[in-house]
Formats: C-alpha cells, structure tokens, sequence
C-alpha cells in the first residue's frame, strides 16, 4: 500500500501547515492529518492562478490527455484507494473496486473524450459586413473560455466520484481551471491517495504544478478561506444543506460575487400511480425498500418519501415494503457526525403527531438502521418539516386521500434532485398532469426503477432547483458538467494570431 503522510500538495509540493487532527476510521488506525487553514489555501490559490497562466491556455488534445493519466493513475492505484477507503469509510469493497473507482475514472476520460470533439465550446461567427448600410458589421467571434481558479468541496458520501477527482475537479480541469481542492476529514487517507495519483499525472504530462492543490482540513478555516480568496473563480460543492447554504451566502456576499455550485441534497418523492399500485403494490414497495437502504441510505438520490393513492395495492406496498425493511441489519455510517444526524432527524419525525412508525430502531454509535414511517396526506401537508432529508435508510410513505392530493403535494414540494414516476402503461391519464409539474421541481424526472445511481452519459442532469442545489441551471454529473466553469467570449475585429487558437480560421 502507498504510503499516507497526511500532507497537503502545495505547487507541486506535498507538504506540512497548520497544527494536525486523528482520522476516525471505521475500523484500522486513526491517521495523523495535517490541517490546512487560510495560510495554506492561500499558498496553493496563488500557485494555481500562476497555473492559469500556462493551463488555461492549453490545447484540448493537451488537457484531455491530462485528463486521460489522471484516470489511469488512479487505476493505478486500486488496491491501495480500496484498502483505505473501506477502513474510513465502512463501504464495501465491491462498492469502491468495481463500482465508484471505475466510475470516477470513467466520468474522466468522458470529459477528455468530449473536449476533444471540442463541441462544448459553442464556437460561433459572424463574419464581416464591411459593406453593410447604413453601419458596416464587425467580425465577431466567440467562444467559451475558462474562468480561473476552482474551488471544490469533497462529499462525504462519495470518497471517488464526488471528491478529489470527481465530477468538479474533473469538469474543473477540462474546462481549462486550476483546481484547489479542500479535502474532506472523513476519508483524508483515500483523498491523499487520489491526489497522489493526479501529481503523478501532472509531472507525466508536464502540466504547471499549480494546476491541483490540495489542503487536508477537519476546521471551517480553509472552507471559508476557499471560498473567499480574491483569487477563486466558482466553486464546486456536494453536501449538506445547512453547510452548503453558508458557503453559498459567503460567495454572493463577496465583494465579487462567484458562481457556487452547491449541490445540497433532497428527499426525492416517488410517485406511485393507480394501475401501478394495484397490480403490483407489494413489489413496488419491495424494490423501494432495497433502492432506500442501498449504501446505507446514504445517497443524495435515496428516495424518501413515497406518495401512494388511497386504494386497491396501498396496503399491500406498506406491508412489503416494512416487512422488506424489518429484515436489514443497523450498519456503519460514513463519519460518526453523519450517524449522529441521522439517528437525531429520524427521532424527531418519529415524535411528529399523527405519523405511524412501522420500522424505527434506535441506534447508537456509528451505525444507522432502516426507518420507515405512514403519514396521511393531510397530516404531510400540515407538517412542511416532514420535507426535510433525513441522511440515511429512512423513508416516509404518504397516503394521500385522491388525485386532487396527490397534486396538490407535488406542487408543494421543494426542488429536487429527482421526482419518480412508478406506472403501468394504463396510468398514462393520471401521470400527465403531473409530469409539467414534476419537470418544475426536479433535474431529473424517471418512470419505473429508482433513482439511486446516476449515470455519467452526456444527457444526464445532477442538479435542481433549490434547495436541491444552488443553481438549478446546471448540472455536477455528465459533460454539460463543465459548462459551470466557462463563460463566453466575444472577439471583435480580432487578428488571427491573437485569437484562440479554436476560434482561428
């Protein structure tokens, strides 16, 4: 296994700052970690914007093949990103081996893939109308360029995909932006691990050793410190809502205000219509159990809350669903302060009147166990709180009285990640009205299956309106991805040498 230093990567370096923390590993030895504070995010901001001056200025054949060693370094790498990865975090190392790590690598050379093709610049022209009455044209041309220096938060739920080389960094970095990333506490070792393996990728393809710092930190010091530095560009961030929502007030009360990517979480209501419910109530309430308590519920796609129709298939739902629940074993969280909310959000929604609690055992320590609740319709809609996420294997079944209710809660809800539509083919009718108003609330709208798991494709969208995310405009997974880190350009009248060398004719 690679040896872990617990050190930050500044310009290139790997090397010490601020006092240290101990890791709280799932199992294995606490790690000794640096923690970087406003001292070291300053160094490896100024590094980068020295960077930017060479990086944002390669060709995409230099960034994507950058883009493609970083992915082969961190393949590289997995026996050792497994190892520290399942003793910091208790997942699985199927979870880690053969899905997130192939995952991260594969999100990143689709990015390399599609800046190559070069598409995602959105090159236009308007060519010279020197004759034009009664005013001539200039000749205009434009395209996306990088902003600069990116910031960009690991998520505690993703130690791969969502973290050192995950989908920001990566979109980051195709985009032709440095990338200064503030490490996560709850897995340091699998972080450093990363890093490594995108130094290695530096130094192999020659890239400014500005282009990726990385600051280990357990304190809100250098978050806030990312986030405020004259020199950071966006930001990029996956977590929680009340966490995420302070860094986002932080970057637009800025004396320059910059874009925060923030993506923050939801309940992500499944929607269970007539036919579907009749025909096949018990498997639907079935699979629901196993989509909700997959990694431990631990998902920013976990499907919360189900609404069901009062009517033939409701009871056979609930029955399969708690019976499906009853049967999964309390399991490791991903940090003990993950564990802590989880176990406090579910007490709280079990002392709400008029909830039933059909699933609900109490835990202690690091370990979270299934939780399932029935409220009626009237009872959900006089308790907004009940529209809060609870991080974990918890879900809430809402028996709405009619179709008029089951309307009136979907115009209700907050924004979404994802909205789901569980139907037979004779629930078309009853599906159409709300699909227009589902599209308004979610990114992504689906029919059957469930939402947990996200495909890295070009039509995927990771992202909502708020409070699912920060700028519904947008997406963190997927190439449109990397949109979030450009902003057009127009050339006016222009020399050839001195335009961008894919704008040039």
């Amino acid at each position: 296994m690679t040896d872990l230093t617990g050190r930050h990567l500044i310009d290139g370096t790997w090397t010490e700052g601020g006092n240290t923390f101990e890791s709280d590993p799932v199992s294995g030895k606490p790690m000794t970690v640096c923690n970087g504070g406003k001292a070291e995010i300053d160094a490896a901001m100024r590094a980068a914007e020295t960077a930017f001056e060479t990086y944002g200025w390669t060709s995409r054949a230099e960034r994507a093949d950058f883009l493609d060693a970083i992915a082969e370094e961190i393949e590289a790498r997995v026996d050792a990103i497994t190892e520290v990865g399942m003793a910091e975090t208790g997942l699985p190392e199927p979870r880690l081996r053969s899905v997130e790590l192939p995952r991260t690598a594969n999100q990143i050379r689709l990015f390399a893939s599609h800046i190559r093709a070069g598409d995602y610049l959105d090159r236009r022209h308007d060519a010279a109308l020197p004759d034009r009455q009664p005013m001539p044209r200039p000749d205009l041309r434009m395209i996306q360029r990088p902003l600069g220096p990116v910031g960009v938060f690991g998520a505690s739920n993703f130690p791969l995909a969502f973290s050192t080389a995950g989908g920001d960094t990566a979109a980051a970095l195709a985009a032709g932006c440095p990338v200064v990333y503030k490490g996560h506490p709850g897995h340091p070792g699998c972080g450093e691990l990363v890093a490594q393996a995108i130094h290695a990728a530096i130094e192999k393809t020659g890239m400014p050793k500005g282009v990726f710092g990385f600051v280990q930190s357990n304190t809100t010091e250098a978050g806030v410190a990312l986030v405020l530095h004259e020199i950071t560009r966006a930001v990029g961030f996956t977590g929680s809502f009340g966490g995420g929502k302070a860094l986002f007030d932080l970057a637009m009360g800025r004396d320059e205000p910059i874009p925060f990517y923030g993506e923050l979480g939801a309940i992500n209501p499944v929607f269970v219509m007539p036919a579907a419910q009749s025909a096949r109530g018990g498997d639907i309430g079935t699979a629901w159990a196993g989509s909700l308590t997959m990694g431990v519920g631990q998902f920013c796609t976990n499907p919360g809350v189900v609404i069901l129709q009062e009517g033939e298939g409701a009871g056979a739902f609930v029955s399969a669903a708690a019976a499906a629940l009853s049967g999964v074993d309390a399991q490791p969280m991903l940090t003990g302060g993950v564990a802590k909310g989880y176990q406090s959000s579910t007490s709280k929604v079990a002392g709400i009147d008029g909830l039933k609690a059909h699933v609900h055992t109490a835990c202690e320590g690091r370990k979270g166990a299934p939780a399932m609740f029935e409220v009626s319709g009237d009872d959900w809609l006089a308790h907004p709180e009940l529209a809060e996420e609870m991080f974990g294997p918890a879900g809430i079944v809402v028996r709405a009285k009619d179709a008029a209710q089951v309307g009136e809660i979907a115009r209700g809800l907050h924004g979404q990640l994802t909205a789901t539509l569980q139907m037979d083919s004779g629930d078309t009718n009853a599906a159409r009205p709300l699909v227009p108003v589902l599209e308004r609330k979610a990114g992504r709208v689906l029919v059957n299956g469930f939402p947990t798991g996200v495909e890295v494709a070009d039509a995927m969208v990771h992202g909502g309106p708020f409070p699912a995310s920060t700028n519904f405009g947008a997406t963190s997974v997927g190439t449109l991805a990397i949109r979030r880190f450009l902003r057009p350009v127009c050339y006016q009248n222009m020399p050839q040498d001195l335009l961008p060398a894919d704008l040039r004719d």
